[in-house]
């Protein structure tokens, strides 16, 4: 994240979602820039920030429609997993060799 040193004021959070298991992953991510408004009564410090402070944010901010933070959030992950489990997926049914190479020789 980026603020400013004078009131604390977040400008701009970096994030990604990462979906992994032991071979294969899915990265999404992006840049969500913020406003400060010290005189907000949500305002928030940087210092006084939580995780779960500034994930709610780039959670609101990918909401589409009528999706809530934590649908935005479910999506989100759903869409990684799938695509984890779509190379899962392929490299099952794919194999690799040469036909015409003899093997166990």
């Amino acid at each position: 994240m980026t603020h400013n040193e004078a009131d604390g004021g977040v400008i701009t959070i970096y994030w990604s979602c990462v979906a992994s298991d032991e071979t294969y992953s899915a990265t999404e991510g992006g840049k969500l820039r913020c406003e400060p408004d010290p005189s907000s009564p949500d305002f928030i410090p940087y210092a006084d920030l939580t995780e779960s402070d500034v994930l709610g944010w780039v959670y609101a901010d990918l909401a589409e429609g009528d999706e809530t933070p934590e649908e935005a959030k479910a999506r989100i992950e759903e869409n990684r997993i799938g695509k984890v489990q779509g190379q899962i997926d392929r490299a099952n049914s794919q194999a690799d060799g040469l036909p015409w190479a003899v093997t166990g020789a």
